[in-house]
């Protein structure tokens, strides 16, 4: 069976649709459903089985004879919030629950690839996968940071796969249930919807209003660089995964009004409450990825978004 942990969220959900495409039915479906609505993400897809993330927790920790059935690990789940201010929480479920769940892959002899994030890169201009480059801004990008270092010591004495995608600023289908975590094209989509307009930012960090620049990454591609590793198992290490060109706010809120064929910008203050902790500029360097022989090509923000929003506004 392929484990797919946090499989009823954003991007883990999409991983699940793909290898259902694929013809498999044999994914085994790892998160919680507090959030009862998440089964919608999953409904499309046959699954092996599905179990609460506590329950499974619960199997790793006795190594239950029933995770013999797991051939490879696709480590989706976390605590994605950035707004989480509470250490502890956030240290047990990125960190120690992903370590735990390496320490049985490398046990076995396992394949694992799992999410890891840009937040590692902080307040930094260059987003290349080295420590110099590496200063998170909130505990969320540390919990991330201090696993992405904890696989690079394994790396080296490894007798599997294991791969770290360092995340950009991922948008596309069935993020819905994120509420305000949620990606700022699903955001500007529901305020367009709601009131013909779309809020952005103004100026901060040296930028001008809506200037602020992300390299946003279409979901599809995200699930493409996933499935592309789980299919070479002969590449470990850790990865940028986005564009490799960074795009303003304002032409993602462009591409939302050219879809819905109407809507108006406008300039909203800075909020204080992200002061110190908002990246105003990231761009991947995907030099590592292509090294690694991925060569597919990544959607632009005008195709992501007209693939993500065409569907809901035509």
């Amino acid at each position: 069976m392929i484990l797919v942990t946090g499989g009823a969220g954003f991007i883990g959900s999409n991983l699940v649709a793909a290898l259902s495409a694929r013809g498999r039915d044999d994914v085994w479906v790892v998160d919680e459903l507090e959030q009862g609505e998440k089964f919608r993400n999953l409904a499309s897809a046959t699954l092996g089985d599905y179990t609460d993330r506590e329950d499974f927790a619960a199997l790793l920790e006795r190594r239950d004879p029933s995770l013999d059935r797991i051939e490879s690990i696709l480590h989706q789940g976390a605590c994605s919030d950035t707004t989480v201010h509470d250490g502890r929480y956030m240290m047990r479920t990125n960190y120690s629950a992903s370590k735990a769940l390496l320490d049985f892959a490398l046990e076995r002899g396992i394949p694992m690839v799992y999410a890891s994030s840009a937040a590692v890169y902080g307040g930094n201009e260059r987003f290349v996968e080295e420590p110099a480059c590496e200063a998170p801004l909130n505990v969320y990008g540390y919990s991330k940071l201090l696993f992405d270092q904890v696989v690079r010591q394994a790396l080296p004495s490894a007798k599997s796969q294991i791969v770290g995608l360092r995340y950009f600023n991922v948008y596309g289908p069935r993020e819905q249930h994120k509420g305000p975590m949620a990606s700022v094209a699903w955001q500007f989509h529901n305020q367009l919807q709601d009131t013909g307009r779309v809020r952005l930012f103004e100026g901060t960090g040296g930028y001008g209003d809506g200037e602020q620049r992300r390299d946003f990454i279409y979901v599809g591609d995200v699930v493409d660089v996933n499935l592309w590793f789980l299919d070479h198992p002969d590449q470990s290490g850790v990865f940028n995964v986005g564009t490799g060109q960074a795009s303003t706010f304002n032409a993602l809120a462009r591409a939302v009004v050219a879809v819905h064929g109407r809507g108006e910008l406008d300039y909203i203050p800075f909020p204080e409450s992200l002061a110190g902790r908002y990246q105003s500029f990231t761009q991947a360097d995907i030099g590592r990825l292509r090294a690694a022989g991925y060569d597919r090509a990544f959607k632009t923000v005008d195709e992501g978004v007209e693939a993500y929003l065409g569907s809901l506004v035509g």
